[in-house]
């Protein structure tokens, strides 16, 4: 067979150090260093401002009356840079700090970017929280929790409309309100052209030089399962140090100028460290990409990929799939994607080889060549940046070896490896959370992720580590045998793409593997109800059952024994909910919170309690 040709791409860590300590544990580490880390990230925004002053940094559509997109709104170098001392001054004379800091409640935009910088220039902390704690919940349980947390003495939202109710619900009168557009009723509301508007003096300046490695960033908070989430502490160490960590590993983020098309949230560590700070690492361009994965907001994302070339670009696996189903018929969304990236980047969930293939067709149809599609492990509390892939033959599960500078720690943990960090991108801890903190880290300092990984050739270290699932998903049947949930996970989604978005395996402490199936929208296809009917009608549909019951059967023809074999399925019509931490705002689903919340559906389906349960027919 033909070897697959690639684009090139060069990868910066290809080989490791392996060191044995004790009885079941191992060392493992890039075979290089980690090369001099900025003391601060604003470091790299006042050089580029000298640099590149007209050159873009941030742009993003403007948005129009009837709520569509118009044209692109751009923000210089230069122009962050002002903007960044006048904020920084702003805040500086609210006396703001990591015990007042700035929360910032609405979605990625031109103004969060800049309030962001002002924050980082003048060294006072921020925490951009999920939008969905404030528009989506109904209890605002999440948002009393960041604001008890944080204590923060000024919040940010963009639309006052939007966010008023959630403001007026957790926000004490002593918190200084700052919006976009709008006023909050009942409040004084400070606007964000009022703030700035603040003329910067030496003193923004000299609060910039006073910060350093191990000043307090930002904060962000963790997903939370069946916990409230904790305030992970970003110090200014951790993000330069993951920046130039990610160069090593991916040299392709300094070879030519950067383009970024993204729309990844900010609240979150792969939109908000990985790539925000990309950019202003290497003088590059964010264009903010007002989609998302969801039948409703893809076409906006399309639109800008039919537009920006990206030089690299990111996206979690749903938002690969779709943009896989509109290259195959889309002539110029091909064209100008395809033009200039040098490598696709998946994280957040499992990417299913139908989704992979795929892409490869149009990308050889198109450019004669594939795109890399590349990917890893981190977490928040490593930058996110952790562990990055070796070559461009990547199979789903892959990982790589470790970033320079990030030491690795194997632990056998009755049968599984799990994988502990330790490196100068790792968080110093959680905030005002002194034994969440302490039982992080192991003796030797090493962050337990959690996470389990196996060797993708166990006779050839350099070629690294693959996921095993995570620790905690695991279980046992009332046999004593073992579930691996991340593996058999990656397995269902595989065989029923494109139907299933995501599963939830079932059958703790019982005889049988059971899984609830999250289905896509491609389900809508299989039937022949009208566009509007219920998901619940389209998953009793008879060819929608019967398409599961292939699945299942297919399933079960390669399972080994009981705890790889799918005993009885569930289509479940209730998407999972951001209120009860079953899903992130990147989409991936919480396994430990759905069955925590749908505990009366896992028992029905083990009790037969359900109206349809498809079981194995072979």
């Amino acid at each position: 067979m033909t070897a697959a040709k690639y684009r090139p791409l060069k990868f910066g860590v290809t080989r490791a150090t392996l060191r044995d300590g004790d009885t079941g544990v191992h060392y493992l580490a890039a075979d290089q260093a980690l090369l001099p880390v900025p003391d601060r990230l604003t470091d790299r925004l006042v050089h580029w401002a000298k640099e590149r002053p007209d050159q873009t940094l941030f742009a993003r559509r403007v948005k129009n009356a009837d709520g569509s997109t118009g044209d692109w709104q751009h923000i210089t170098f230069a122009q962050a840079l002002d903007a960044a001392r006048r904020i920084g001054q702003g805040l500086l004379n609210r006396g703001l700090s990591a015990e007042r800091p700035v929360l910032i409640l609405s979605e990625n935009d031109l103004e969060h970017a800049l309030l962001a910088l002002g924050c980082l220039y003048a060294g006072v902390a921020y925490c951009p929280t999920s939008p969905a704690y404030s528009l989506i919940s109904q209890d605002f349980d999440k948002l009393h929790h960041v604001v008890k947390t944080l204590t923060p003495g000024l919040v940010f939202a963009s639309d006052a409309l939007r966010y008023s109710r959630a403001m007026l619900a957790t926000l004490g009168d002593g918190v200084e309100l700052v919006t976009t557009k709008g006023t909050v009723p009942g409040r004084d509301t400070t606007s964000f052209a009022a703030l700035l508007a603040t003329e910067p003096t030496p003193a923004v300046d000299a609060a910039m030089a006073a910060t350093g490695p191990d000043t307090i960033a930002k904060f962000l908070f963790t997903s939370g399962s069946t916990k409230m989430p904790k305030a992970v502490i970003n110090t200014q160490r951790l993000w330069c140090a993951n920046q130039q960590q990610m160069t090593q590993s991916m040299p392709v983020l300094a070879e030519k100028p950067l383009v970024l098309v993204d729309w990844l949230p900010w609240n979150h560590t792969f939109g908000g460290n990985h790539n925000f700070g990309m950019v202003i690492y290497h003088g590059g361009t964010l264009y903010i990409d007002d989609g998302k994965p969801t039948p409703a907001l893809m076409n906006e994302t399309l639109r800008n990929l039919r537009e920006i070339a990206p030089t690299v670009y990111f996206n979690v696996p749903t938002g690969f799939e779709a943009i896989a189903n509109a290259m195959k018929t889309d002539d110029l969304l091909r064209k100008t994607l395809l033009s200039k990236v040098n490598m696709f980047f998946y994280a957040g969930a499992a990417l299913a080889q139908p989704i992979w293939d795929s892409l490869f067709e149009s990308q050889e149809r198109e450019i004669g060549e594939r795109i890399v599609m590349t990917t890893g492990l981190g977490m928040t509390e490593s930058g996110p940046f952790g562990i990055f892939v070796t070559n461009p033959n990547v199979k789903a599960g892959d990982l790589g070896l470790p970033t320079p500078g990030l030491e690795l720690k194997l632990v056998d943990m009755q049968g599984k490896t799990e994988v502990r960090y330790r490196g100068p991108n790792i968080t110093p801890g959680y905030w005002r959370q002194p034994e969440e903190t302490a039982e992080a880290f192991d003796e030797e300092g090493f962050f337990k992720t959690g996470d389990a990984v196996k060797w993708i050739d166990e006779t050839d270290v350099h070629m690294g580590l693959k996921f095993d699932g995570r620790i905690a998903e695991d279980f046992k049947l009332a046999t004593g045998t073992f579930v691996s949930v991340g593996p058999l996970r990656g397995k269902i989604i595989a065989a029923g793409a494109p139907y299933i978005q995501d599963v939830v395996l079932t059958g703790i402490n019982l005889k049988e593997v059971g899984a609830m199936v999250f289905p896509t929208a491609a389900v809508r296809n299989l039937s022949d109800l009208p566009a509007d009917a219920s998901l619940h009608d389209v998953l009793d549909h008879p060819a929608v059952l019967a398409q599961f019951q292939l699945i299942v059967n297919e399933l079960a023809k390669t399972a080994t024994g009981s705890a790889n074999r799918i005993a009885r399925m569930c289509l479940l019509a209730d998407p999972p909910t951001i209120d009860r931490g079953e899903v992130t705002d990147k989409g991936s689903i919480n396994q430990r919170a759905v069955l925590t919340h749908r505990a009366d559906t896992v028992a029905k389906l083990h009790a037969e309690g359900l109206r349809y349960i498809i079981k194995p027919q072979v």
